[in-house]
């Protein structure tokens, strides 16, 4: 243990002072001779040390007492600063676990957030996958003229069966001219049944939309006015039957884009639809056109069902006049009940008066014959 400075003097006191006294008896030696002549004197450093020597002990055990008090000091302080310090170490480790707990636990959690979003993207991945399967079989069935011919009259079919009833429309219909049309939605007369052909000019749109020079454009503009301006023309001349169709008919086309290329910028080809009777539908306004073609079948079947629907009125009628009659029977019921009951009444209050009076009656007499009989018993008392 280092000792303080205040020791390091004490001791360093206690030697001069130890030094002293060796000066003090070397000097007691050399004058042992005169000691009698200085006797007085000795007894007197004598003394003087003695009482030296007493302070000197004393100030070791105070000195001793100091350092013991300084070593307990320190070794409290120490304990203190020991504990201390392992309390707060205690409270670093439990703050560094519960954050390393916490961030865990996060790190978990964002674990888990990332398989799901792992999971959900392959799961994405997947259904890419299969979409551009799908994209890749819908390029090969609209490469070939055949099987894009049979996917438009399939997506035109779904598109009747939806909005039409089965009655309203035949698919693949023969006409008295032999001539097979896509469909034929019935009609009564005026304007009669109207005929749809499907058609997908694609490889003249496709043409138009890969050209990049105005010579390719202006070939591809043509090709494509030239095939629809083919399709309208057929159309007219095939499905148009004077007195078994309308005298009009409808082109279908599967594909919006071609439709909306079609009237933004060959609006020729279209005044020309209009001219040969020949309206070109996209499957958007082709649905449009099915219902106002069943609101048209619906007010049609309206009109033949009026004379039904007159006679069911007539006996409708007739059972509300019956109703009628039959309601006032039962008013006229009710009203001979009342008066019944207003005479019941009334026959009771009667009862019920007479039977008051009744009453009224027997009380009086019970008191005239209390009376004659207590009056004879008072006589005989007085």
């Amino acid at each position: 243990m280092e000792m303080t400075p205040l020791a390091i003097a004490l001791l360093g006191l206690g030697a001069l002072i130890l030094a002293a006294l060796l000066m003090v008896l070397r000097t007691l030696s050399q004058t042992q001779a005169r000691a009698n002549e200085t006797r007085q004197t000795e007894q007197m450093l004598k003394g003087q040390l003695e009482t030296q020597m007493q302070a000197l002990a004393q100030s070791q055990s105070e000195l001793a007492g100091r350092l013991a008090q300084v070593t307990e000091a320190q070794t409290g302080a120490q304990i203190r600063l020991t504990k201390a310090l392992e309390e707060r170490l205690d409270k670093v480790s439990t703050r560094l676990n519960q954050t390393l707990g916490e961030s865990a636990t996060k790190t978990a959690q964002s674990l888990g957030h990332l398989n799901n979003r792992l999971s959900v993207i392959d799961e994405a991945q997947k259904n890419i996958t299969e979409l551009s399967g799908k994209v890749l079989g819908l390029q090969d069935i609209l490469s070939n003229k055949q099987a894009r011919g049979a996917f438009g009259e399939i997506q035109m079919g779904d598109i009747v069966r939806n909005a039409l009833p089965p009655s309203a429309f035949e698919l693949q219909a023969t006409l008295s001219t032999r001539v097979r049309v896509d469909c034929l939605i019935k009609l009564p007369n005026p304007p009669g049944s109207i005929s749809v052909d499907s058609k997908f000019p694609l490889e003249s749109f496709y043409a138009l939309r890969a050209a990049e020079s105005d010579e390719e454009k202006k070939l591809a503009e043509r090709a494509f006015r030239a095939a629809f301006m083919k399709h309208i023309k057929d159309i007219s001349e095939r499905y148009i039957v004077p007195g078994e169709t309308a005298d009009s008919a409808l082109m279908f086309l599967p594909s919006e884009a071609v439709y909306a290329e079609l009237h933004a910028h060959f609006v020729d080809v279209v005044e020309a639809g209009f001219k040969a009777r020949v309206f070109i539908v996209s499957p958007t306004t082709f649905m449009a056109t099915l219902n106002t073609v069943r609101a048209v079948l619906k007010d049609a079947k309206m009109r033949e069902q009026a004379g039904l629907i007159q006679v069911e009125v007539g006996k409708m009628m007739e059972d509300v006049l019956r109703l009628r009659k039959r309601v006032g029977n039962l008013e006229s019921h009710f009203n001979l009940a009342e008066k019944d009951i207003r005479e019941i009444t009334t026959s009771t209050e009667k009862v019920l008066r007479t039977g008051e009076r009744i009453s009224d009656v027997q009380l009086e007499s019970t008191a005239e014959e209390v009376a004659a009989v207590a009056l004879p018993a008072n006589q005989e008392g007085s």
